[in-house]
C-alpha cells in the first residue's frame, strides 16, 4: 500500500460515458469501500460473487472494477483477485462535488422525498436473501454500544441495502449520493455530540422495529419509521442552530 493521496471521486473524462448498470455497480462498490465495509488491503469478492449479489452480468462488474482501478481504489493481482487500495487516512476529499455543496436542510428535503418511498419499494421487491443480509447488518448495529461513528457507518449500510432492495439501479445511484452527502462533516460532528449510548440504544430499538416491519412486508409501519427517523434528525439539526 502506498502513502499517496487517493481521490476516488474524480469525474470521468468527457465523452467517456458509463452505462446505467455499470454506474450502479460502481456506485455500490464505491460506497462499500468508502464506508470501510471493504477495508484497505482486503480482497474483494470474486467477480462471479459480486455479479450474483448485485444481479448483473460479470462483464458489468468487470467494467466497474476497471474504473475503480483507474481511480486507485483497487488493484488487481494476477491469480489472486482484486484488493482495496483506498486509504481513508490519506484521502483528502472523499465527497462528490454535489455532496460538498449540499447543506443539511437540502439533505433533509431530499431524504423526505426518497426514504418513505424507498422502503415501500424495497418491501415489494426485496428477496429473502436480501432481508437476511439486512438482518446481519442490524445485528452488527445492535452490537455497538458507544462508538457513534461506527453506528453511523452501519446505519448508512442498512439504508443502502434497503435502496438496493428496491431493484431500481437509478434509485440506488441517487441514494448513494444521499449517503455521500450524509457523510459531510456537519453530520459527523453532530453525531459525536448527540449520539450518546442511550440514544444509540433507542435507535437500535427503532431499527429492530423497522427490520421486523420489512420482514413482515408491512409497508405502512416501515414508512412511518422512516418519517420518524427524519424528524429525529431534524430535531438534532435544530439543536445545532
Amino acid at each position: 500500500m502506498t502513502s499517496s493521496t487517493r481521490r476516488p471521486a474524480t469525474p470521468e473524462p468527457a465523452g467517456q460515458a458509463i452505462g446505467v448498470t455499470v454506474q450502479y455497480v460502481l456506485d455500490t462498490l464505491t460506497t462499500r469501500i468508502l464506508s470501510l465495509e471493504y477495508a484497505t488491503d482486503e480482497r474483494l469478492p470474486s467477480e462471479r460473487q459480486m455479479a450474483q449479489d448485485l444481479g448483473v452480468a460479470r462483464n458489468t462488474v468487470r467494467e466497474a472494477l476497471d474504473i475503480l482501478e483507474e481511480r486507485d481504489m483497487i488493484r488487481r493481482r494476477a491469480g489472486s483477485g482484486s484488493f482495496v487500495t483506498y486509504d481513508p487516512s490519506a484521502a483528502s476529499d472523499p465527497h462528490t462535488p454535489v455532496a460538498a455543496e449540499t447543506g443539511p436542510l437540502h439533505l433533509q428535503v431530499v431524504r423526505g422525498m426518497f426514504e418513505p418511498e424507498m422502503v415501500r419499494l424495497a418491501i415489494i421487491h426485496m428477496s429473502p436473501r436480501q432481508i437476511d443480509a439486512l438482518g446481519e447488518t442490524l445485528s452488527k448495529m445492535e452490537a455497538v454500544q458507544t462508538d457513534a461513528l461506527q453506528f453511523v457507518r452501519l446505519e448508512e449500510e442498512f439504508h443502502r441495502q434497503i435502496a438496493e432492495g428496491t431493484d431500481n439501479p437509478l434509485l440506488v445511484a441517487c441514494y448513494n449520493l444521499v449517503i455521500d452527502t450524509r457523510r459531510q462533516s456537519f453530520r459527523s460532528a453532530m453525531y459525536r455530540r448527540h449520539l450518546t449510548p442511550s440514544r444509540i440504544a433507542a435507535y437500535q430499538r427503532g431499527y429492530n422495529a423497522l427490520f421486523n416491519a420489512i420482514a413482515a412486508r408491512d409497508i405502512e409501519e416501515a414508512s412511518e419509521f422512516m418519517k420518524l427517523t427524519l424528524l429525529e434528525d431534524q430535531k438534532l439539526l435544530m439543536q445545532e442552530d
